[in-house]
């Protein structure tokens, strides 16, 4: 006969319950954790609100001032998202042709630069983005 699991400590179970009333979803949790979304449920339902009803105050509806925040802070997660994709291509971009690096430089002459200097090529972005010179992105290649 197996034995059963011991219980999940405390210090794991409200952890996960403060997650999931900051608004995870309770399935993405347990897949994550390893757990069965019905034990969470009965977590929370065990844990309950202030008065023991299972309320709790982040049932509550937001403030105005507390709605701005988070549109304004979901606003600049967006942007940090963005800021994160595009440093990890262009990381993967020079990983990528670092190994090619003696016959890029070969090929880039002097008398032939106005694809690196036209102002909407992918080069000048590039620069642009990650804050370096023509030259200084031609010593990497």
């Amino acid at each position: 006969m197996p034995t059963p699991k011991p219980p999940y400590p405390a210090a794991f179970r409200q952890p996960t319950v403060e997650l999931v009333r900051a608004g995870r979803g309770v399935s993405d949790l347990a897949r994550e954790l390893g757990c069965n979304a019905s034990r969470i449920h009965a977590w929370m339902k065990a844990t309950g609100g202030p008065d023991g009803s299972g309320a709790t105050t982040s049932d509550a509806p937001l403030s105005m001032n507390e709605r701005q925040e988070l549109i304004e802070l979901r606003r600049k997660f967006k942007q940090v998202q963005l800021e994160r994709d595009i440093l990890a291509k262009a990381t993967a971009w020079f990983a990528g042709h670092s190994k090619l690096a003696g016959n890029r430089k070969t090929s880039m002459s002097s008398t032939n630069t106005s694809w690196r200097t036209r102002p909407n090529s992918p080069c000048t972005r590039l620069c642009k983005t990650l804050r370096l010179s023509h030259s200084g992105y031609c010593d990497r290649l």
